[in-house]
């Protein structure tokens, strides 16, 4: 259990810095070619594949490009069997506070996401 505790933590990591860096190609790495990107905060619900999300990184200007101090933290980990994993994780993106909710599957090995369902709030200027 060990090892795939610090396997889940070690995908989560590459999953922050791929957001921190808008790094599209290393978030291909940490996502299964079959996830999901959900989110229902809005009244249109976004549900998207990864054909349709990676663009959508690699496009934007990324956090660490615009010297945004990074909030990234693993709030719990739990493991439903060898093969299957859920985290709970919060980080921010500009004025967006994400709560996201991470399925992971081991892959050939190695910690995918195949499901990525969240959460955020607008931080208010105070």
């Amino acid at each position: 259990m060990t090892d795939d505790f610090a396997g889940v933590r070690e995908t989560l990591q590459r999953y922050f810095d791929g957001l921190y860096n808008s790094d599209a190609e290393g978030l291909a790495r940490v996502f299964h070619p079959q996830a999901r990107y959900v989110c229902a905060t809005e009244d249109e619900l976004v549900n998207l594949g990864m054909e349709e999300y990676l663009p959508i990184v690699a496009a934007r200007e990324s956090p660490a490009t615009r010297g945004e101090p990074r909030r990234d933290r693993v709030v719990s980990i739990e493991f439903a069997g060898p093969k299957t994993a859920f985290a709970r994780v919060h980080c921010a993106i500009g004025p967006k506070r994400f709560t996201d909710l991470l399925t992971l599957i081991r892959d050939g090995g190695d910690w995918r996401v195949i499901s990525k369902v969240f959460h955020f709030d607008l931080e208010t200027a105070g």
